[in-house]
This record gives structure tokens, C-alpha cells and sequence, in this order.
């Protein structure tokens, strides 16, 4: 599968060989605010199989987990492009409205619910992490 995607003034554009590892929902209060909405959509990928151009611009993060996430975003108009966790090395999260072509987005989880917005409806067939597991 080829899917390609930019952020909202083009400096940075990526493209993507490979298929979608994951595609999920983060409510946290950390994708909230990055989003500026009430979740962030994101897709896995592995690190081999996207190719970037422009230079992003990068801020480490300490999500609800205490873990350190590292969001990647265009310098010039903002938009958060990927995310990346350390401890998750060799997968990139790509924030899924940045793809040219939207429709292969079919998420199969929604992480950190007890963070989402009250007026939120989530499908109840729809598996739910209301927070790290464990």
C-alpha cells in the first residue's frame, strides 16, 4: 500500500510503502492539547517504510504513562505530523490528518478514555483502553 501526506502548508510531506500497523484514538490530555481537539487519530507504521521531507521540529513529551513521547511537528504551520516513543522503537505514529487520502483509516482502538471528552460517543464494539494496561 503507497499513501502519501503533508502538513497543512507542504514544508513537510511524507511518503508512506508499507502497511498500517495500528490505527487508533488517543484521548489523552496530552494529544488534547497537541491536537487542539478532543483526540488525536494515529496510524503505526514501521520506520523503514516512510520517507520524509522538510525538517520537523520536535518536543519531548511526558505523556499520562510517564513514558517520554517525542511529537514531530512543522516548524512553520504547526501541524503535527508523527510521534515517536522510545519505547516503542522501530514504529512511527503518524497523525492520520495529515494523509492526502483519509479512507484507509479505520480505527480499532481508542486509548486513555477516562481522559475524553465528556460529549465523546465512542462505539461500544470498539475496543477501549481507558489507560496503560496492567
Amino acid at each position: 500500500m503507497t499513501m502519501t501526506g503533508q502538513c497543512l502548508c507542504g514544508a513537510i510531506s511524507y511518503k508512506i510503502e508499507g502497511e498500517l500497523q495500528m490505527c487508533g484514538v488517543c484521548h489523552c490530555k496530552n494529544c488534547q492539547r497537541q491536537a487542539g481537539s478532543a483526540y488525536s487519530v494515529l496510524f503505526g507504521v514501521a520506520d523503514d517504510d516512510i520517507e520524509l521531507s522538510g525538517d520537523l521540529a520536535s518536543y519531548e513529551d511526558h505523556g499520562d504513562s510517564g513514558n517520554i513521547v517525542y511529537r514531530h511537528f512543522c516548524g512553520t504551520c504547526g501541524s503535527p505530523v508523527k510521534t515517536s516513543l522510545p519505547s516503542q522503537p522501530g514504529m512511527t505514529y503518524i497523525k492520520a490528518g495529515t494523509l492526502d487520502d483519509s479512507s484507509v483509516v479505520d480505527p480499532q482502538i481508542h486509548f486513555w478514555t477516562r481522559s475524553k471528552q465528556a460529549w465523546v460517543e465512542i462505539d461500544p464494539d470498539v475496543l477501549q483502553m481507558s489507560g496503560m494496561p496492567g
